[in-house]
């Protein structure tokens, strides 16, 4: 076993393997960067500068001489004008005095005679013995029954001298029998005042089988 002294030289690369290193780290990265594995960074930008030529410098013409300021011209203050008198307006004239007229005495009309009154002719006197209607037989055997109402036109003298019927009973027979009976019968005129006057009255009779 060779010891080597530290005084030794260390041993260095022929310049044929110094080639081949250099040409496995090319090799390697060349690889990564073809699996992303490192990137390459992203070159810088370059910015770029103007200079702009310097502003030049506008030098007074002396012979150039500005124009002289036109003077202001003052236009006159207008005089006011007087202002019109007002005149007072007139007094109103008073009102003329009022005279009160009394009222033209009113005449009273003259009294109307009042209507003489008028009563209706009757048929239920006493003294008069009108006969009731008959009650027809075929009537009670079938129970015909009700009311018959009678229009009659009474004259002066009491005589019936129209008699037609003014609400029926439902019965021929009934109505019939109270037709043919009142036009026999005898009434108290009607009076106007003192005087008989012709006048129109209803006569209610009715059929009932319990009389």
């Amino acid at each position: 076993m060779n010891i080597l002294s530290p005084h030794a030289a260390p041993n260095r690369l022929s310049p044929g393997g110094l080639g081949m290193v250099v040409a496995l780290h090319l090799l390697v990265l060349w690889g990564l960067l073809r699996m992303n594995v490192i990137t390459l960074p992203a070159p810088l930008a370059v910015l770029s500068v103007s200079l702009l030529p310097p502003a030049e410098v506008i030098q007074p013409n002396p012979e150039i001489v500005p124009p002289k300021p036109r003077p202001v011209e003052r236009r006159p203050t207008p005089t006011p004008l007087p202002q019109p008198t007002q005149l007072a307006a007139p007094a109103e004239a008073p009102a003329p005095t009022q005279i009160a007229v009394p009222p033209a005495p009113t005449l009273a009309a003259p009294p109307v005679a009042a209507a003489p009154a008028q009563t209706q002719p009757r048929f239920d006197a006493d003294y008069l013995d009108n006969p009731k209607p008959p009650y027809p037989s075929i009537s009670r055997r079938m129970g015909e029954q009700g009311r018959v109402v009678l229009r009659v036109r009474v004259d002066a003298q009491g005589l019936p001298v129209d008699v037609q019927l003014h609400a029926s009973s439902g019965s021929e027979r009934l109505d019939a029998s109270a037709l043919q009976t009142v036009r026999r019968w005898k009434f108290v005129p009607a009076r106007l005042g003192n005087e008989a006057v012709a006048a129109t009255v209803l006569v209610p009779i009715a059929f009932s089988l319990k009389d």
